[in-house]
């Protein structure tokens, strides 16, 4: 994934060049990928950059004028000021925020973003990353100095010797499916906290510091419907264009949901000027395909389904061993098909405008939750740890639900698909702007009410959205008996694919593993999910989950009870059991144990 890895020394005769050659190269997954470093002997400070060509960050390092200040900056940055300067020109822009402002500068930087400022003037580095942490920066300190990258291994790389998976952080993500409170995988790294300006001076200790503190949105007042509804309006119209700009082309990820289609409904974009893409499955048109396809010819915009194929199938233990080396094990190996599809994507453009977080940042939605896998799989001492995460995470919980989703979700669980999407193209979400999720913060309480202005937002971008009903069924009125039943079939629907697919229960798998050469698959599958694990992890990919999981190596780990991982794979297998995700899981831990701490 494109960003940034480096060492601050606290010695000059610290040879910090080749390290950092060796922690860069752990980054360069992709042949299209650039790359860059800069040293500053006075600064003790090495550090290199990797990118997506054409990008943003691409154009790194930045200097001033008078060469005493120097940007490295990972990411991009959506300037909330009006400022329209040119792509090339924005890290000149920021710099001159730097020099004017100091640290007090990052407040106004607007992204998902990292980075480094040399200040040879002032004799010091200046390490920050954005207000959510999504702009995710792995440091651990030792004799040495301040070692700091955008992907742990890079870490890794250079710890040689004594790397090992942190037990806490394991029973978290088996828990959770993602790590808790800015700690990660592996022992004695860490993450940089959300809005940080860390400043470090040569041989001195780091002066950790923060720019942002999510209280100064959570205590905003709660607005009336009306006057809410009338600033999202305004501030969706402004922003928007933020995220179509650039030398690049930009592709909308169009869904059959909400938040695409108000992207879409305010695009400030000209007939067939811009292109739509949907993934789709094997089996049939799904939901999101047929509805996006719809509303791109409502709004006269190109439109593509990237489809699934089968194909999908023999690249998968590749494809499951890059995405857990790509994301440090924050992905599990079902992030697989998001890499298979996103390839496709980045053929389309190298930009994805994207409207994930839509529903977390303006309806509230939490994303993620402990346990829902069995424990069985585990040790005595392990099963602790596991049982401990439900505490951690009830702990983060309590609170506002916005702070916990912006400021925890965001970074901790949505963080794994991203730097798996990010891989592949540049990312870009406008529910992450600034702007917008500080009036979120204003939002009335009743989600109901939300969704109902979701609908008026729609509607007043682009009238003839009304009629579409969502991948659910929704419409903007729905007053007549039959948009109720229609309704009620689009919602019974993805009910019966869950329960049919993850999940299903125990005592049902048998059944269908009886009735199986009915291929009632064909009957559920695919209306909602282009993905479908259970099915897949039973059949076509048998042989690879009991390839890794019946190793004797796997088996020996220290965390599991091996007969219970013979009894959960053969169960699966076999069908007489569901155990998809304790299977994603157990297939990445192993992963993640042979490449990032034996091999690496």
């Amino acid at each position: 994934m494109p960003g940034l890895v480096g060492i601050i020394a606290k010695d000059a005769a610290f040879k910090a060049r080749p390290v950092v050659d060796a922690m860069v190269k752990t980054m360069m997954h992709e042949k299209s990928y650039v790359s860059g470093i800069e040293a500053n002997a006075g600064l003790l400070a090495t550090v290199a950059w990797v990118a997506h060509k054409g990008s943003f960050a691409a154009s790194m390092p930045v200097w001033n004028e008078s060469k005493t200040a120097c940007l490295i900056f990972a990411g991009e940055n959506f300037p909330c000021n009006g400022d329209s300067s040119a792509p090339a020109n924005r890290g000149e822009y920021l710099l001159r925020l730097y020099e004017t402002q100091g640290t007090r500068c990052f407040k106004h930087f607007n992204g998902i973003f990292s980075g480094v400022i040399l200040d040879c003037r002032e004799k010091k580095a200046v390490l920050f990353n954005d207000r959510f942490g999504l702009g995710r920066i792995y440091w651990r300190e030792t004799a040495d100095g301040l070692y700091f990258a955008s992907e742990a291994k890079a870490l890794l790389k250079a710890q040689g010797e004594g790397r090992a998976l942190d037990p806490r952080g394991l029973g978290e993500f088996f828990s959770c499916g993602c790590v808790l409170q800015n700690r990660t995988l592996f022992s004695g790294i860490s993450l940089l906290p959300a809005a940080s300006a860390w400043t470090v001076r040569p041989g001195a200790p780091a002066q950790k510091e923060t720019y942002f503190s999510p209280e100064q949105w959570a205590a905003r007042p709660e607005l009336p419907a009306s006057e809410y509804y009338s600033r999202l309006r305004d501030a969706f119209a402004r922003i928007l264009p933020r995220y179509f700009s650039g030398s690049s082309r930009v592709a909308l990820s169009l869904t059959g949901g909400l938040d695409s289609r108000m992207i879409m409904a305010w695009a400030p974009c000209t007939p067939y000027k811009l292109h739509t893409f949907t993934f789709d499955g094997m089996y049939r048109e799904c939901a999101d395909a047929r509805v996006a396809r719809q509303v791109a010819k409502t709004a006269q915009q190109y439109h593509e389904s990237i489809k699934l194929n089968r194909k999908f199938f023999a690249e998968f233990p590749a494809l499951a061993k890059r995405c857990v080396y790509f994301t440090d094990g924050t992905m599990d190996v079902s992030g697989a098909v998001d890499l298979f599809m996103n390839k496709m994507a980045a053929q389309i453009a190298p930009v994805r405008l994207t409207g994930n977080y839509g529903d977390e940042i303006l309806r509230g939605n939490v994303a993620f939750r402990p346990g829902g896998i069995s424990e069985a799989a585990f040790n005595a001492d392990f099963a602790q740890r596991y049982r401990e995460a439900a505490q951690a995470y009830a702990q983060e919980r309590a609170g506002s639900p916005l702070s916990f989703i912006a400021f925890k979700q965001m970074p901790w669980h949505h963080y794994s698909r991203l730097a798996l999407e990010q891989s592949q193209l540049v990312v870009r979400s406008p529910y992450l702007d600034n702007e917008l999720v500080d009036l979120a913060f204003q939002a009335p309480r009743d989600m109901a009410v939300n969704r109902a202005l979701a609908f008026q937002l729609i509607d007043e971008g682009n009238p003839q959205f009304r009629r579409i009903p969502t991948d659910r069924g929704r419409i903007a009125q729905m007053t007549f008996i039959p948009g109720k039943v229609r309704r009620f079939a689009q919602e019974f629907m993805p009910r019966a694919e869950y329960m049919y697919d993850y999940g299903m229960p125990q005592w049902m798998a048998p059944m269908d593993r009886a009735l199986s050469r009915l291929h009632l698959e064909r009957l559920f599958l695919g209306r909602q999910k282009f993905y479908h694990f259970r099915l897949w992890y039973r059949n076509e990919l048998a042989g690879y989950v009991k390839e890794v999981l019946l190793d004797e190596r796997s088996l020996a780990r220290s965390y599991l009870d091996a007969a219970q991982v013979k009894r959960i794979v053969q169960e699966h297998v076999e069908g007489t059991g569901n155990h998809t995700l304790e299977i994603h899981r157990l297939l990445t831990a192993e992963s993640l144990q042979r490449q990032l701490i034996e091999r690496l």
